[in-house]
């Protein structure tokens, strides 16, 4: 009887409680541990990069630290764009011992080094993992065994630009077929291809016949237009020639002005070109069309050479133009000309010379480009003429601005040209991205 007693008082304790943890304890089953981690969201970087919890229920909780707007994902959850100063709670739920990667999805903050890793660790005190700028050993050398074998990687790199240089650049200029009546005829097709951006990074670029930037078109004040468009795209599409006047039902913003371009439909656009410009012919079809390649250079006549710079010894005719076209995003990434360091293409140039660059930015940020010898001097913006030029060393180019520059090349040597965003031109294992150099004999 003494037995059954016990009994009975140990099932009456058990039921009591079941009865006061509730039947939603009894299916979660044991009790799990909760964390909540911290993580900024910086200059193109993630502080710390790594970061850790025990098993269990796990929160990431987000500042966005910088000037810009960044964005973080993990377990292919992410969370808004945030912008400077927001704070976002990251519920990641419950998560076993593992290491998942963690990025920034705004196009080209990944490649510029906007990464690191969760760890989930056992018996982990959430926060730092490794060393870090939260309380661990910093890591100066990126990974490396030390400062020789960090340099020795950057320096291989570098060398690497010499071989690139036999790499297929686009913004080749694009020839005309000269018809009866004198009109200029362009042949353009809207194709996907593979497109090497870096060495041994291929991408699946959106292009006019298959290179990054597009051919160049370079016509006359005058001239008779024609450009057959051959759309081999699996989506619609069209053509928008920025910078340029055209009638307004050639202007290539669909609805309004045409009707989409289907797939596997050709559309002819004519114009007369009546004035001097410095353009650019993109899809208007979708941001993720340009983003991707659908960019390429369109001029109109020259633009003329100030007085005051002929009187320094420029030349009216420039040995040489040099179209730059700059972006950030979709597939395409931080390049110019549609490379990225080491695989863009270098410029050749002799003691004397004059050069005209016309930059253009088709990137989503601004770009402040930066040759590092000569002094240049702004001669137009997006294709106007300047009454008065004036000189600088780094020039900010806007989202669909256009700046024509003129460099008078003085010294010998080979003078890097980049991006001075510096995070737009170098990383830890060396410079990448929108870096090239103009090389003087």
């Amino acid at each position: 009887w003494t037995a059954v007693i016990f009994a009975v008082a140990a099932l009456f304790v058990g039921f009591f409680a079941v009865g006061r943890s509730g039947s939603a304890n009894l299916a979660a089953g044991p009790v799990v541990e909760s964390s909540v981690v911290e993580i900024d969201l910086g200059a193109l970087k993630f502080d710390p990069p790594h970061i850790m919890a025990p098993p269990g229920e796990v929160t990431l909780r987000i500042t966005n630290i910088d000037s810009q707007p960044h964005n973080l994902t993990v377990l292919g959850v992410t969370t808004p764009d945030m912008q400077p100063g927001d704070v976002y709670d990251l519920d990641l739920g419950e998560l076993a011992v593992g290491v998942y990667p963690m990025l920034c999805e705004i196009p080209g903050h990944n490649e510029a080094g906007m990464n690191g890793n969760l760890h989930i660790i056992m018996n982990a005190t959430p926060g730092a993992y490794g060393g870090d700028s939260a309380g661990g050993e910093v890591d100066h050398f990126h990974g490396f065994a030390d400062w020789k074998e960090m340099e020795d990687s950057m320096t291989e790199r570098a060398l690497r630009f010499v071989e690139e240089g036999k790499s297929e650049f686009g913004g080749q200029k694009l020839e005309p077929t000269i018809l009866a009546d004198g009109t200029k005829r362009f042949d353009l097709t809207a194709e996907i291809v593979e497109w090497e951006v870096e060495p041994g990074k291929i991408v699946e670029a959106w292009t006019y016949n298959g290179v990054v930037p597009a051919p160049w078109i370079d016509i006359e004040v005058g001239d008779r237009i024609q450009v057959v468009l051959d759309n081999q795209l699996p989506t619609a599409t069209s053509i928008h020639w920025h910078g340029v006047r055209v009638p307004n039902d050639q202007d290539g913003v669909p609805p309004y002005t045409q009707t989409s371009i289907a797939p596997g439909e050709v559309f002819t656009y004519e114009f007369d070109a009546i004035e001097k410009a410095v353009g650019i012919y993109h899809s208007h079809s979708g941001a993720d069309q340009v983003l991707d390649g659908m960019f390429g250079a369109v001029t109109i006549g020259d633009m003329e050479m100030p007085e005051v710079l002929l009187d320094e010894g420029f030349a009216a005719e420039p040995d040489q133009e040099i179209n730059m076209v700059l972006n950030d995003a979709g597939v395409i990434g931080l390049t110019l000309n549609g490379k990225s360091f080491p695989a863009t293409e270098p410029y050749m140039a002799e003691v004397g010379d004059t050069i005209i660059v016309n930059y253009y930015n088709e990137g989503l940020m601004a770009h402040p480009m930066h040759l590092h010898q000569p002094i240049g001097w702004v001669i137009a913006r997006d294709g106007v003429e300047l009454l008065v030029p004036w000189a600088g060393d780094t020039f900010n180019i806007a989202p669909g601005e256009r700046w024509t520059v003129a460099y008078k090349i003085t010294d010998p040597g080979v003078w890097a040209w980049h991006c001075h965003i510096l995070t737009h031109a170098e990383r830890a294992d060396g410079m990448f991205g929108m870096v090239t150099a103009l090389i003087v004999e």
